[in-house]
């Protein structure tokens, strides 16, 4: 075959996947649409009240008893539709509703439904709340436990979808969206799109990146593959009448001209939003500061390590070898970590292991301060392995009162909660967002501190307890198994998830392991080093899991994420140690973009290795479910 009829073979095959793709997200995304309700003004409603609404309009509605109603600038609402909506929040047992105007232009349509599944979103209790951004109706006790009495309104479409992420965890499973036929909205800011997309946790510069390659290749796809390319292109030209002529509910303004012009809009909208420049990097003081960091980092990282040991800290064997090296890859903030095996036991460590004083500085700004939304989109997009843990137990018990230890933001509960609804679930962690926790009320009590000091006062206390990628995180991990005998009750279980280092993947990958997780990971145990270690301690093992707890995107995915970053770091970290030029912001950009054909290569991969770990009981993680014995 010649070189030009590869690259048309590939061609023909690359018009064939984008038809397929967009035939996909357009049935989608109908089916999305036919999922959101539509408000009736005309019909029966909740009377109007003494409260006013939050947001500014160009007349203010009658206030509405025991809700709130918050609006982006220039949005209004009138009566009608504000009863309707008070109704159907009623009716529909919800504490927040995101009004969707009904003449909201099409590419905003499509874009938020990429984004919001509602059938499937209103019952996922750890769903990102995505909405419109232009109205937003919230019950009185939301508003107050959410702490915005005390703020004033967002002033912009992007401060109202950051606001919905908010309430969303407030109201896991009471937060829904509607049609709101009567609301009136400006149209919307093509300069602001770049603040909007940031509002929702998307990169905008790697989206339009993505955006400008895929109009390259379906104009290519078109010149070159005039059968399958034309599809291809005819596909995404008219996709916004395929989605939304006839819409219920929804009257998008200039439908037919947004469809005509699809394809230059786009190429419009991904150039400006290419030239918008980045986001002014947060304001930070103190601890988290670039001069604190400057400081602290002028002594230099070799204090942060305890001195090396020459024998394994879980049976004490010699000699151990080193399993692999690496420099932060997580945050890239100065330092290199070492991961060692023991040669009898298969246990690896970190040595030498951090002190707590390089504890608190590595993990400072990972899962809260900076980088804490990033780690909480996350952590919120792991409901399916939440509902997993949860329904373990299922065959061996009905836990009462369970302790989840190391819950972060109590993610783990908060959907737990769905699967065990009379279960009283306490959160035991370090940080201060076991606090937040509990005021979302995804956890009953917080508990801040060591799991070891705290052993002693909840002693006997709990049915259960879990510690879910936690154990690999401690200083002293039979130390932690130790406190939890204490804190369980005759009878009652333990359900423990790691990494496991025993997977083939982490040899092939080497330091771009994601679970290898440096340097935030100390131990790592083999299943069987752990299963030892629980019936000494009087627990019968009742169920081990490998396929079923495999973490899908954290080979592939996470490698090309790593790899990418180790590239080009963050010039803009506060603990960066090099000047952040207009050069070396341009490097990680394109660095970034470069990747995204990798990260799409990964992804592939990593549904491939998913599929197999599932059906070979094999992957990058274990769980044990063990119960205390009598006696």
């Amino acid at each position: 075959m010649t070189r030009a009829h590869r690259s048309g073979h590939r061609t023909r095959w690359a018009a064939a996947v984008a038809v397929t793709a967009l035939g996909a997200g357009t049935v989608r995304a109908r089916r999305r649409l036919a999922a959101l309700p539509v408000l009736d003004p005309a019909g029966p409603h909740a009377p109007a009240g003494p409260h006013a609404p939050a947001g500014p309009h160009d007349t203010a509605p009658p206030p509405l008893p025991g809700w709130q109603l918050i609006t982006a600038p220039g949005v209004v609402a009138d009566e009608a539709t504000l009863g309707a909506a008070v109704a159907h929040a009623t009716r529909e047992g919800l504490r927040v509703v995101d009004l969707i105007p009904a003449h909201l232009d099409a590419e905003s349509v499509l874009g938020l439904l990429r984004l919001l599944d509602p059938a499937a979103h209103r019952t996922d209790r750890c769903a990102p709340g995505q909405g419109a951004g232009h109205a937003l109706l919230v019950a009185e006790d939301i508003h107050r436990r959410a702490g915005l009495d005390a703020e004033p309104p967002p002033q912009s479409v992007a401060g109202l979808i950051r606001l919905l992420r908010t309430l969303k965890e407030y109201a896991p499973d009471t937060t829904g969206w509607a049609i709101a036929p009567g609301l009136r909205s400006p149209h919307p800011d093509p300069a602001r799109r770049a603040e909007e997309l940031r509002a929702r946790g998307l990169p905008p510069a790697l989206l339009s990146a993505a955006q400008l390659a895929g109009l390259a290749l379906l104009a290519k796809c078109a010149l070159s593959q005039p059968r399958w390319g034309a599809a291809a292109a005819a596909l995404y030209w008219l996709q916004p009448a395929a989605v939304l002529s006839p819409a219920r509910g929804l009257r998008p303004a200039g439908l037919a001209r947004a469809t005509a012009t699809r394809p230059l809009r786009s190429l419009s909208t991904a150039l400006r939003t290419l030239a918008t420049p980045p986001a002014e990097p947060p304001r930070v003081t103190g601890t988290a500061g670039h001069a604190a960091y400057t400081a602290e980092l002028a002594a230099g990282t070799d204090r942060f390590f305890e001195p090396r040991r020459t024998d394994c800290p879980w049976c004490s064997a010699p000699d151990p070898v080193v399993r692999v090296r690496m420099p932060d890859l997580l945050q890239a903030k100065p330092g290199r970590f070492t991961l060692e095996e023991c040669r009898h036991c298969g246990h690896v460590f970190q040595n030498p292991r951090l002190t707590p004083e390089g504890l608190d500085f590595y993990y400072r700004d990972f899962y809260e301060g900076l980088g804490g939304e990033g780690a909480a989109l996350v952590l919120g997009r792991m409901s399916a392995t939440y509902r997993d843990r949860a329904e373990l137990l299922r065959p061996f018990t009905t836990p009462r009162n369970w302790l989840d230890v190391g819950t972060a933001g109590g993610h783990f509960c908060n959907t737990a909660r769905g699967v065990w609804p009379a279960t009283r679930f306490d959160g035991l962690d370090m940080g201060e967002g076991v606090h937040e926790a509990a005021r979302r009320c995804w956890i009953d009590t917080a508990y801040q501190g060591q799991f070891p000091d705290l052993a002693d006062r909840l002693a006997g206390r709990y049915d259960t307890v879990s510690m879910h990628h936690y154990l690999e995180h401690t200083r002293d991990p039979l130390a932690e198994l130790d406190a939890a005998v204490k804190v369980l009750a005759p009878g009652g279980h333990l359900l423990i998830e790691l990494p496991d280092p025993e997977s083939r993947i982490s040899r092939l990958l080497g330091p771009h392991w994601l679970p290898w997780f440096q340097p935030q990971h100390q131990h790592l145990m083999p299943a069987g080093n752990l299963k030892q270690a629980l019936e000494s301690r009087g627990f019968t093992v009742l169920a081990e899991q490998h396929g079923a707890a495999h973490q899908n995107n954290a080979d592939f995915l996470g490698a090309v994420a790593l790899t990418a970053n180790r590239l080009a770091p963050d010039p803009l970290a506060p603990w960066a140690t090099i000047p952040a030029t207009r050069a070396r912001r341009a490097a990680r950009s394109a660095v970034q973009a470069l990747a995204i054909p990798c990260y799409a290569a990964a992804l592939a991969l990593d549904n491939v290795r998913t599929a197999v770990a599932r059906a070979t009981d094999g992957g990058n993680a274990y769980r044990l479910l063990a119960r205390k014995e009598l006696g």
